[in-house]
């Protein structure tokens, strides 16, 4: 993979990871304080990571993909 296909990649992860995680947060941030930090990782990758790999990043790539087209035409 080439550096700019890195350089994508990697922002696309993090347009999909960053308003997750805020979000889990302010729904679930009260549940979140009274874990220790060890608990508090485990659920967020827990429950995000399979999020981002079958919903966000997917929805991601389609969205880039119909604005690739549309600049073509």
């Amino acid at each position: 993979m080439k550096t700019k296909e890195k350089i994508i990649q990697a922002f696309k992860v993090w347009i999909v990871i960053y308003p997750s995680i805020t979000l889990f947060n302010m729904v679930f941030g009260a549940f979140l304080n009274s874990l220790s930090v060890y608990m508090k990782t485990f659920t967020l990758t827990v429950v995000l990571v399979p999020w981002m790999i079958f919903v966000g990043l997917p929805f991601v790539n389609r969205l880039q993909q119909k604005i690739s087209k549309n600049e073509k035409a």
